[in-house]
């Protein structure tokens, strides 16, 4: 029985997912992993979300004056306004909120940082160059100037157009010229970070954990092993099928290996029972593409500090499975959700949940603490980095100034319509060797 259970290749049209038409430029012949899916339909040099759309993320000329806001009703119908007269995806919170929101991380920061050496930081996936600047700006105007005139940014950006727009956003201030510059590559490629860097830096990730690739992995009952999902065109056609097979990739069996080791998720007495009484599909996305960004990360900087903000939660997620994505397209100034991640064609962006516990784990796990110790009676080793998650309303309290996003009758947008959103700082412990 194990040995037909490893041969195992098995088809399913379990939750609508097979059978889907899809651009031919993201698959080939052969099957592939749903994160290479993923991977190709928003980062495909030709073909992908972030690639062929001029904009997808938006831009303003100027911040919003929130002072002059009566309200809720008054904020909301501004927006409105701004989304129709740009007709692009969505305005990032460092854009909405500019230049506080980006202050904010500049000022912890400067309260963490050695100020001693050159400050160094970085920013993955940079957007328009909007936090970039305005860190940039902070500096100038709060930092000694021997922080400001020896730091350097560097912004690691896998799509040209929004690599170009970074450029252009932070030329508009002249003296930031001479400590940016712009990579534009893979982030999670460890051959473009070079050889090791033991020097202290910070890493900014503003909504960067959403779009990285995630894997799916699938059981057909609470008890049976996990499978890895495939996709293969059918028939050399147009359309597409989720293929399962047992699981072989090393990214989605560490993946699950640090998921299993700190939630104990074993099979039990109890899971076998319901699986007879009433078997269950399992479906769980695992965010695959974070882990081998943080491999990288870890490998190449390992003195690094990390600042990430993301989701913790996606409302109205009709696609089925832990940490599931929404997958949404925009057409003449309409939102649409779709239902299937196998609709995303390259004309719809694909983003996750974060779980920021499991980031944590994976933060851990990537940094080479381990809870495994060689002998049962001894001390377990000690972490290798701080870390902390808080809500964004928390971290804005602390390192922020919340009265700036204020409206007249006190309503806050900053903090009271981005709940659903956190921040996550870790830094190196002393206990490194």
């Amino acid at each position: 029985m194990a040995l037909r259970a490893a041969k195992l290749v098995s088809r399913s049209n379990f939750w609508g997912t097979a059978l889907r038409c899809f651009c031919t430029d993201l698959i080939g012949d052969k099957p592939i992993l749903v994160r290479d899916f993923i991977h190709s339909a928003l980062y495909h040099p030709n073909h992908g979300y972030f690639s062929k759309r001029s904009g997808p993320v938006g831009v303003l000329e100027n911040s919003i004056r929130f002072n002059q806001l009566d309200g809720r009703s008054a904020y909301m119908k501004y927006l409105d306004k701004l989304y129709k007269r740009h007709d692009i995806s969505w305005f990032t919170p460092v854009e909405l909120f500019k230049p506080w929101y980006a202050y904010a991380i500049a000022e912890a920061i400067m309260r963490t940082a050695n100020l001693s050496i050159p400050l160094k930081i970085y920013e993955i996936g940079g957007g328009s160059g909007t936090c970039a600047k305005c860190i940039l700006d902070y500096m100038m105007l709060n930092a000694p100037p021997k922080v400001y005139n020896n730091m350097t940014y560097t912004c690691v950006e896998i799509s040209p157009s929004l690599a170009e727009r970074q450029r252009e956003t932070v030329g508009e201030v002249k003296s930031h010229l001479s400590k940016f510059r712009v990579e534009c590559r893979d982030a999670a490629d460890k051959n473009g970070w070079g050889s090791k860097d033991n020097q202290p830096c910070w890493v900014i990730m503003l909504e960067v954990l959403d779009n990285l690739p995630h894997d799916l992995v699938y059981s057909p009952n609470q008890a049976s092993p996990w499978m890895e999902v495939w996709l293969e065109r059918v028939n050399n056609s147009s359309q597409v099928s989720e293929i399962y097979k047992p699981l072989q990739d090393p990214l989605i069996s560490r993946c699950m290996e640090i998921i299993e080791t700190h939630k104990g998720t074993k099979k039990n007495l109890i899971s076998k029972v319901l699986s007879k009484i009433i078997p269950k599909p399992r479906r769980t996305w695992l965010p695959t593409g974070c882990l081998k960004l943080m491999e990288t990360l870890h490998s190449s900087m390992p003195n690094m500090s990390l600042i990430a903000s993301d989701f913790s939660f996606l409302p109205d997620v009709t696609i089925a499975g832990d940490r599931a994505p929404l997958v949404s397209s925009k057409k003449d100034g309409k939102t649409l959700d779709h239902g299937s991640y196998l609709d995303a064609k390259g004309d719809a962006d694909i983003f996750f949940p974060t779980d920021f516990w499991l980031l944590e784990q994976i933060d851990h796990a990537c940094s080479g603490f381990s809870n495994q110790t060689a002998k049962p009676a001894a001390f377990k080793p000690v972490k290798k980095r701080r870390c902390i998650t808080l809500e964004s309303a928390s971290f804005m309290g602390e390192f922020g100034l919340p009265m700036k996003t204020r409206t007249k009758d006190g309503y806050n947008p900053l903090l009271d319509d981005f709940k659903n959103t956190k921040f996550y700082l870790s830094v190196p412990t002393h206990n490194m060797k």
